[in-house]
């Protein structure tokens, strides 16, 4: 699955479809968000959709929760502050 973000109605009703099949089958499925299950309800759109998603997740599962800083913030700060010097530079 791909990050939880806005996206159309029909993704979102996909990503239920894919979550429902791997739990009626019993297969694994490896998930990983930066949104806390209590923010879902902004993705999706339905409370029913949200509540059946986690429902489903977490009943045989093993969620490993990791507290760190985002890579990815990282490097776009860092970005940021380079691009901002270049500007700077050209300015001089």
């Amino acid at each position: 699955m791909t990050d939880l973000t806005p996206a159309e109605t029909k993704d979102r009703l996909k990503s239920l479809e894919v979550v429902t099949r791997r739990y009626d089958a019993q297969k694994p499925l490896l998930l990983s968000t930066n949104k806390a299950f209590a923010d879902w309800g902004q993705v999706f759109p339905h409370a029913a959709c949200v509540v059946t998603l986690v429902d489903r997740l977490v009943h045989r599962a093993e969620v490993i929760e990791i507290e760190a800083h985002s890579y990815r913030l990282k490097e776009a700060k860092e970005l940021s502050a380079t691009r901002t010097k270049q500007r700077r530079a050209k300015k001089h």
